[in-house]
């Protein structure tokens, strides 16, 4: 049996970075930036008014107190978009709202609060000291200035930066495509009404789910049933949208096996075993020339699998800056047994205040609803047979 490590490097070798794309701002939320963003313009662009209010030379107003108010004739009125140069006169106020720009001459901005709100003439109560209120042209970034670093993720606010700079596109490392297959004859829509022997289909739409949390983008997520010719018509439908192709099912030893006996016979797909529980029977290669990794059936070995083998590489091939699980060591709880030779991943609630773990729920690769309300993974090494309470155990934060 492949080791956890070698399969690991297995399937992170299939997995590529897709060329760096230009795509609209608007649809680069969450996606690493793939080059530098230089400023072409400064920011503020020109000297505004951080306040509305009124315009002045602050010497005009030094002596300005509450019980005398200085007043000054309101020349101009200049609400924010106004595009004329306009020049203050010593002497006088310009009634200005905020982010408007500062007429040439004016010195300080006085709050409106500290007026009587005139329009004609303004009384003002207090003095201004030069350059209060005002937002000078560059103060935040100057043009030139790098203001976002290539292999960041692009957040709201990077976004809403590089709308300020009137940057329309931004070159970034485009998400990869992945295709989910589910198979299995016994699966059904959820909605529809079950027939002895049937269950609903969950694998499709957890690792679906489990693709975008991890940034990914789902081309389709079909299900099939455990017909060679039937799975390979819909993997033909659906390959060439994607870089990754992710089946789920069909893997192990016994008959109507679909992905065996559908790929089975290319010489780019092997199928193997691998020392871990759950998830042992595993397969990965290339459907014409398209990376493929073949998961096991039962849901629990599914998404381990995902988590072990394919979130890291995937996230890696997007740019994440951090694309692995957060690794933590904690204190357990309780007693565990593991079967030697074979790497545990058993599901755990850790509590981070106490520093404590305890595994939670059957071990068995069928038990889904221990893992929906797990929040990490117990790693217990292939050598380990017994844990008792009060060991520490390595375990992956899934929250």
């Amino acid at each position: 049996m492949r080791t956890v490590e070698q399969h690991q490097r297995v399937v992170a070798g299939l997995i590529q970075r897709r060329p760096a794309v230009r795509l609209p701002i608007a649809a680069t939320l969450g996606l690493t930036l793939a080059e530098d963003v230089v400023a072409p313009l400064s920011l503020p662009g020109f000297d505004n008014s951080a306040m509305d209010g009124y315009a002045v030379v602050a010497k005009d107003v030094a002596d300005a107190t509450g019980d005398r108010p200085v007043r000054l004739p309101v020349a101009e009125d200049i609400p924010a978009g106004r595009t004329d140069p306009l020049v203050l006169q010593p002497g006088t106020a310009h009634r200005i709202m905020t982010g408007a720009p500062l007429p040439l001459g004016a010195t300080a901005v006085v709050p409106v609060e500290a007026t009587d709100a005139g329009t004609g003439t303004v009384a003002i109560r207090s003095p201004a000291r030069a350059g209060q209120h005002v937002r000078t042209a560059g103060e935040d970034v100057t043009a030139g200035t790098t203001v976002l670093r290539a292999a960041v993720v692009l957040t709201p606010a990077a976004l809403g930066l590089a709308a300020a700079l009137g940057l329309g596109e931004l070159a970034v490392i485009p998400r990869q495509r992945v295709l989910v297959m589910s198979t299995g004859t016994e699966l059904v829509a959820p909605g529809t009404a079950l027939l002895p022997g049937q269950i609903y289909e969950s694998n499709a739409v957890m690792l679906a789910a489990a693709v975008r949390e991890a940034g990914g983008e789902v081309v389709a997520s079909p299900m099939t049933g455990d017909d060679v010719d039937a799975f390979r018509a819909t993997l033909d439908r659906y390959a060439g949208q994607a870089d990754l192709i992710v089946t789920t099912g069909g893997v192990s030893a016994g008959a109507y096996e679909v992905v065996k006996d559908a790929l089975g016979g290319s010489p780019e797909v092997e199928f193997t075993k691998v020392a871990m529980q759950p998830g042992m029977p595993q397969g990965a290669g290339r459907v014409g020339g398209t990376p493929v990794v073949t998961l096991p059936g039962n849901p629990v070995s599914a998404l381990v699998s995902f988590e072990v083998f394919l979130r890291a590489p995937l996230r890696a091939a997007m740019g994440a800056p951090q694309p692995e699980r957060p690794r933590r060591s904690a204190v357990l709880t309780d007693n565990l047994t593991s079967p030697r030779g074979k790497r545990q991943f058993r599901r755990g609630v850790f509590d981070q205040h106490t520093g404590e773990v305890m595994s939670y729920g059957p071990p068995a690769s069928h038990h889904l609803r221990w893992l929906a309300s797990a929040n990490c993974l117990l790693e217990i090494p292939e050598d380990t047979h017994e844990l008792p309470a009060g060991s520490r155990v390595d375990l992956w934060d899934l929250s």
